[in-house]
């Protein structure tokens, strides 16, 4: 199993979450983040003052899917949220070693 964390612009979160749902993909987690890289934040002009932003608004998206899933997964979500420009975001990931359901006790891929 893998875990999938996603960065992405904000606007394409419903993008990302339609397009995983139609390959099967129902259940995510998503935060609210802030951060920056090579778009190195930007100015704004407030009551007549100018200030730097330097963390941007972005979405993290998280999921757990089985291996033979890993690449259909980033794939979906590298077309649904790209934009062409700079600030699209990143996709990590990592190894999960075990997943439990808490409610039924239920572990590995059933858990999912």
């Amino acid at each position: 199993m893998k875990k999938v964390e996603a960065i992405i612009k904000p606007f394409r979160l419903e993008e990302v979450k339609d397009a995983l749902a139609q390959i099967g993909i129902t259940g995510m987690t998503v935060s609210e983040v802030k951060g920056y890289g090579r778009q190195k934040g930007h100015s704004e002009l407030y009551r007549g003052a100018e200030y730097v932003v330097d963390f941007l608004p972005k979405i993290k998206v998280e999921l757990v899917v089985d291996d033979e899933q890993l690449d259909q997964v980033l794939d979906t979500i590298t077309e649904a949220a790209r934009t062409g420009k700079i600030g699209d975001g990143k996709i990590f990931v990592s190894d999960i070693e075990k997943v439990i359901r808490i409610r039924t006790g239920e572990t590995g891929s059933e858990a999912i």
